[in-house]
């Protein structure tokens, strides 16, 4: 059998892509020289939290994730990031290719959590191959790629910033139940609201009434605003 060996060399934010996506740069060496007619390859993408450390602040936005800083010892586990696919064309013993991997905004995602909390620095990445390669000098044989190929990466965070930036810039993204979105809608429209940040707004603001606006505290509390 071929012996395949992979690493990741980079990391980059398409810019051009219609939605959140990052393209990690992966090479490719087959062992001895070896001709690859091609590689249909699968990679699995974990986040490695244990494999860094926090500032304070990132470990109060972790705190849903992992729990208190005391039980990270044991709460501190990998976290799913994507899990993709690429056909790598032939070659012969060594090749570059890129991995693209669409990303989400959604902070129900715990990847996307772990991620948003982050400060500076660089995310440890570990990615798990396996596949099929299709292989041979005078002829053609399939072969399977092993389980235990594996490559580790640290992707720096700025990376992630740029990529949501480029499609959220100054925003957030949350993903609401149907009803919900539903009951928001006719809120906005039943006071005709401009935007979904005023509509919002509008609901924070009578949600939390002032302590110190005796009358708002009152409105609140009777619906009137007759003595």
């Amino acid at each position: 059998m071929t012996a395949f060996s992979f690493a990741c060399t980079g990391v980059r934010a398409d810019q051009y892509a219609a939605g959140p996506t990052l393209v990690f740069r992966l090479r490719v060496t087959a062992a001895d020289n070896a001709r690859v007619h091609a590689l249909a390859l699968r990679c699995q993408i974990r986040i490695e939290p244990a494999r860094r450390g926090y500032e304070p602040a990132e470990a109060d936005g972790l705190a849903d994730l992992f729990g208190e800083r005391s039980r990270w010892g044991s709460t501190l586990q990998p976290v799913q990031f994507a899990q993709v696919s690429v056909m790598v064309p032939s070659f012969t013993g060594e090749i570059e290719t890129d991995l693209v991997v669409p990303c989400t905004y959604d902070m129900d995602i715990a990847a996307t959590r772990y991620l948003t909390a982050l400060t500076d620095g660089e995310v440890p990445l570990l990615m798990l191959f396996s596949g099929t390669a299709f292989t041979g000098t005078g002829g053609f044989q399939v072969e399977p790629v092993p389980w235990d190929r594996e490559a580790a990466f640290r992707m720096p965070v700025t990376a992630w910033r740029e990529m949501v930036e480029q499609h959220f810039p100054g925003c957030g993204w949350i993903r609401l139940p149907r009803d919900t979105m539903d009951a928001l809608l006719a809120y906005r429209s039943r006071h005709a609201l401009p935007s979904w940040e005023a509509t919002v707004a509008a609901l924070l603001e009578g949600a939390d009434p002032p302590a110190h606006d005796p009358l708002r505290a009152l409105t609140a509390t009777t619906g009137r605003t007759d003595p």
